[in-house]
């Protein structure tokens, strides 16, 4: 850890670039919200999100030199990792002595911020709360990201100020260690500090595309009321003030660190017949458990209320108050497009009970399904999720995550549900391991969304009904994504064995999919091309996941050689029609070397793709939808597709 006395920074050579303050403010001005991004990922997440929020603008609006000065470390523009290929290391920042300044005092008054007090020394000025900016009566924070970057969060919090200051500047600003060194020895960190700063980083995982998502960015923020009803009582005379300092001294005298009869709920601030409706237990929908025997539709709208504290009226209260008001201790996640604002009306109430350690409330509003979990000996802790389940019927119905734990996942099943099995996607040969049931939940099965190293095996759930059998897949959202199998527009569900086998080689591409908001991904065989110089066949699969807020889709292309194991992704594209029901044709390409030693560019097109060509790094065309060209390995070229209508297609990319 740095110590209160920083060390002193290496004295400014004669040689350094001089930054006057208009080139720093030209610098700082253009590349604020990396600065601010910066700031915020090095300040230490204990602050809280709303002070970590303002802190890091205030230390970026902070960075201005007073005058002339000499910008001692100018990192080296060479030598250092590859760019990825999102980022923006190119754009203006690389070179400019201004950018390097004002980098150089973010990092310097963050890793300062991050101190402990001294009684032996005055407070630094990043020590202390933000004089400026100011919000008064929001809070503020990021939004939330996926279960990827919360992961990331616990593990960056874990790292002492110059090692996550290290991890920061490899992974967003890409520069290599020699570079972080004098970056971390200018701000003022020892040199026995710098080496086991980068020590420490090096034990955390090298996720760095994640350090661009929205959960990392303070300049887009949600905003959430502070205590209305406080601030309006500050006008009020003494005797009520007086009283109102009494209430508060016996809440927070409650055990398990809550607030009262709301739990981690912040406090209320809307009073109206409709507000108060939505957040009363005694108006939740509750279903009775016939009521789908009859029913013509067969989605949560129909399932009964289940579990063992569905009377507990303290349970449902903070259940409600928490998802119209989550405070600031309360874990908020939410799939992408899921608004996670109270519901409009009383929601229906699926689950309330006890589930390992922790007391479960699962509800629905014909729009979201709402998780709200918090420990039995107290509300402190607590977590609210959303996911979005507009239209969900059939297989999308099916099941709902009810806990995790030590990789596990337990689902709770829609009432139709029969049966339960574990199955390994990647296994077909292996059959499926039947599951319990009880008061339709499931017993614990090992989940891949979770899962990190080598991808060896993809657990899935199986579920069958009168109807028939269905497969789901955990993707870390609170509804599994249903999985089919075959053209577009004439789906099918992965039961039998063929399409068992089909997707087997491809089960580990669903690692790609995991918390987009995923609705169901389909697996189809496309075309089967035959392989130059005697190398049997090769079969082409799209891969395309479709979502709950209809766009965001992904759709891999992915290329298997005979006897391969699993399929190679050949192209990705994001927000396409590609491989879907409105467009059930797609091209792609590979680079492939024969066992001869032979370079080709292969490429398939679906049914009714009348030719290919391929231009650029190499030229060609056939008939039909295969093409191979003898080629050199490292070209490039634009595959170009024309169907039997004339319309021309694209290949993936």
């Amino acid at each position: 850890m740095q110590s209160q006395d920083v060390a002193k920074r290496p004295a400014a050579s004669p040689t350094d670039p001089v930054v006057d303050v208009e080139q720093a403010e030209a610098a700082l001005v253009e590349h604020y919200p990396r600065l601010v991004r910066l700031a915020y990922l090095v300040l230490p997440p204990s602050l809280g999100r709303n002070r970590r929020v303002l802190t890091a603008h205030a230390l970026t609006q902070r960075a201005l030199p007073r005058g002339r000065a000499s910008a001692s470390v100018i990192p080296a523009q060479n030598g250092g990792p590859p760019a990825r290929a999102n980022s923006r290391v190119g754009e203006g920042r690389d070179g400019d002595p201004g950018y390097a300044f004002v980098r150089l005092q973010v990092v310097r008054t963050a890793l300062e911020a991050g101190l402990p007090l001294s009684f032996r020394a005055l407070p630094k000025r990043s020590q202390l709360p933000p004089l400026l900016p100011q919000v008064r009566g929001l809070r503020l924070f990021p939004r939330s990201g996926g279960a990827d970057e919360l992961a990331l969060d616990q593990r960056l919090s874990a790292l002492s100020g110059p090692a996550r200051a290290a991890y920061v500047l490899r992974g967003l600003e890409q520069l290599p260690d020699g570079d972080v060194r004098r970056v971390l020895a200018t701000a003022g960190v020892g040199r026995e500090e710098v080496d086991a700063a980068l020590r420490e980083a090096d034990e955390a995982p090298a996720q760095y595309d994640l350090l661009d998502s929205p959960e990392f960015d303070p300049c887009s923020l949600h905003a959430r009321p502070t205590d209305l009803m406080r601030r309006r009582q500050h006008g009020k005379a003494a005797l009520a003030a007086a009283a109102a300092v009494a209430v508060c001294g016996a809440l927070l005298a409650l055990p398990g660190g809550g607030w009262g009869p709301d739990g981690a709920a912040a406090p209320a601030y809307a009073e109206n017949p409709a507000a108060e409706a939505a957040l009363n237990p005694g108006k939740l929908t509750r279903i009775a458990p016939t009521v789908w025997e009859s029913s013509a539709r067969e989605d949560f709208s129909v399932w009964p209320a289940r579990g063992d504290l569905t009377d507990n009226t303290a349970l449902l209260r903070r259940a409600l108050a928490v998802w119209a008001r989550p405070g600031e201790s309360v874990q908020v996640s939410a799939t992408p497009g899921t608004p996670s604002g109270g519901p409009a009306g009383p929601p229906q109430l699926l689950y309330a009970g006890t589930v390992d350690n922790a007391r479960v409330v699962i509800l629905y509003d014909g729009l979201r399904i709402a998780r709200y979990a918090e420990p039995k000996d107290g509300t402190k802790g607590a977590a609210l999720d959303f996911a979005r389940v507009d239209g969900a019927t059939g297989a999308e119905a099916d099941a709902v995550v009810l806990d995790r734990a030590d990789g596990n996942v337990r689902y709770l099943t829609a009432p139709w549900v029969k049966k339960a099995a574990e199955r390994d996607l990647q296994k077909p040969n292996a059959g499926a391991l039947p599951m319990t049931i009880t008061d339709g939940i499931t017993s614990p099965l090992a989940s891949p969304a979770t899962a990190t190293g080598a991808c060896t095996s993809w657990n899935v759930l199986q579920l069958t009904d009168d109807t028939g059998t269905r497969l789901v897949s955990d993707l870390g959202e609170l509804v599994p994504a249903h999985l089919t199998s075959g053209r577009p527009g004439s789906v099918h569900e992965v039961s039998g064995s063929a399409a068992q086998h089909a997707w087997a080689p491809y089960a580990c591409s669903l690692g790609a999919m995991r918390s987009l908001g995923v609705r169901s991904v389909n697996s189809w065989q496309y075309a089967q091309q035959p392989l130059p110089d005697a190398s049997g066949a090769a079969e082409w699969v799209c891969t395309r996941a479709e979502t709950w807020r209809g766009d965001g889709e992904r759709v891999l292309a992915q290329f298997r050689t005979p006897g391969g194991t699993y399929g190679a992704v050949a192209a990705k594209a994001q927000d396409v029609s590609a491989c879907g029901a409105r467009d059930p044709h797609v091209l792609a390409g590979v680079l492939w070397k024969s066992a001869a030693g032979n370079w080709f560019l292969l490429a398939a097109g679906s049914k009714g793709t009348e030719a290919v060509s391929a231009k650029g790094g190499v030229n060609g065309s056939a008939r039909g939808g295969l093409l191979a060209v003898r080629t050199e390995q490292g070209v490039q070229a634009e595959l170009k597709g024309t169907l039997d209508d004339g319309t021309t297609i694209a290949g993936l990319r």
